[in-house]
């Protein structure tokens, strides 16, 4: 209820009990003086006994039927002076609860009037009946809502919050004027301020900027690499035939490397323009798995890595896109082929397995090489996170391989689980949903019969 509202109610409720004291006061003593004066007339002879009775019988009666009309007009009054006021915020108050983002309304002055539960994000310590400032300290936010005030029209700005955690809101500040009450020709005048929830954009925008920042790093590297080689091939190397070999070798690595990465972004990059779109055709895990086994046959004998690889009988069906799967399951093997090697062997394992949206296939890649640390866990599927920086660029790795796999799961409505014990190998687990199981098909004979 406003603040200004209460106080006119207050103050007519304060009136009517002054009032009614007032009229009870009154009656006392007319009470009192009628019931002295025809006890005296009695005592003194000058009014019989049954005729001061009747009197003072009179009396009483005139005067109850006069508290009553005033107690009813009393109610009257106090039931009008609540009428509207309550309904009034009770409208604003139902209005409030319904918008998605958090608001506030303000009366004049920049109290406030009413809230709802999701501005308690902006600002915990909102009440009503109080300044807005005590509650939101953003200076930006206050100007904003002396502006509204004072040129009557929308004013937009705003505000970055550090805790207890970073957020960024959009602070929109309109006047708003309430139908006028019975009788009156114009309403209140309030003014309304919501907040739109900039933080999914602003990180997204972060997230872009690292990106490309990260990306451009990532070309520069190779990049120089590459133009230092061509300067000492055109200078001092230009006659030396095993050193040309050397840095003709360095090249074609730092030239593959950039391949791999301009492949890497765009394949990402084609994977989120199609993330909203489920692939629904129908790719047997067990061919797909023997294919990603068979083509990374080579750098595992080089590695000196056995790759076991036993699948269930029959075929094991998910709805997917047939390269995309390939390229996730290509990036898992190879990363457990790369980091893994000491360990000389790379389990593959296929199984089905009961989920909480139902059946799931379950694809798991071990090695069991120096494992990863804790504290990598939680970031390796980030764009360009590196466990260790220089081994994985010893390798070739691009640091977009688990991020390409994150993103494939994610438009295959899939997970990717990532687990490790130090000096105890790394297991990466895919879980896809499964097609459910075709029926078996009638032998001849019965189809004969």
């Amino acid at each position: 209820m406003a603040l200004a509202n209460r106080q006119e109610r207050f103050g007519r409720l304060r009136s009517l009990a002054a009032a009614a004291t007032t009229e009870l006061t009154r009656v006392r003593a007319v009470v009192t003086a009628t019931a002295g004066g025809l006890g005296l007339a009695v005592l003194t002879g000058a009014l019989p006994p049954l005729a001061a009775a009747l009197l003072f019988a009179a009396v009483m009666l005139a005067l109850t039927l006069d508290l009553r009309r005033a107690a009813r007009a009393r109610a009257a009054a106090a039931e009008e002076s609540g009428r509207g006021t309550d309904a009034g915020d009770l409208a604003i108050d139902a209005t409030l609860a319904g918008f998605p983002d958090p608001v506030i309304v303000l009366e004049r002055g920049g109290l406030v009037r009413a809230f709802n539960r999701r501005a308690i994000e902006v600002a915990p310590a909102l009440a009503t009946a109080r300044p807005l400032s005590f509650a939101l300290r953003h200076p930006g936010v206050l100007d904003a809502v002396r502006r509204a005030a004072e040129e009557a029209g929308t004013v937009r700005t705003e505000m970055a919050q550090r805790v207890p955690t970073e957020r960024w809101w959009e602070a929109v500040i309109a006047p708003v004027r309430l139908p006028p009450p019975p009788g009156q020709s114009a309403g209140e005048r309030l003014l309304m301020v919501s907040f739109h929830d900039l933080t999914p954009l602003r990180r997204a925008e972060q997230m872009r900027a690292d990106f490309i920042a990260n990306a451009s790093h990532e070309l520069r590297t190779p990049l120089a690499s590459l133009s230092g080689f061509i300067d000492t091939l055109q200078g001092p190397a230009r006659a030396d035939t095993a050193a040309r070999e050397k840095f003709l070798g360095v090249m074609k690595a730092q030239a593959s490397r950039m391949a791999r990465l301009i492949d890497d972004l765009l394949s990402l990059s084609r994977i989120e323009l199609k993330a909203h779109v489920r692939p629904e055709t129908p790719v047997d895990l067990v061919l797909l798995l023997r294919q990603v086994v068979e083509g990374l046959q080579p750098l595992a004998g080089e590695r000196g890595v056995t790759i076991a690889f036993e699948p269930p009988p029959g075929a094991v069906t998910v709805a997917g896109d047939r390269d995309e799967l390939l390229r996730a399951f290509e990036n898992l093997v190879e990363n457990a082929l790369k980091y893994g090697a000491s360990g000389g062997r790379v389990d593959l394992a296929l199984a089905r397995e009961s989920g909480p949206q139902g059946d799931e296939i379950a694809v798991a890649v071990k090695d069991y090489g120096p494992g990863i640390a804790p504290e990598h866990l939680p970031r390796l599927t980030e764009r360009f996170y590196r466990a260790d920086v220089a081994d994985s660029r010893a390798q070739g790795g691009t640091g977009l391989g688990l991020a390409l796999v994150k993103h494939i799961m994610q438009r295959h409505r899939g997970r990717l689980g990532i687990d490790s014990t130090l000096g105890a190998g790394a297991t990466f687990t895919v879980r896809l949903p499964a097609l459910p199981a075709r029926p078996q098909e009638h032998d001849t004979a019965r189809a004969a019969g």
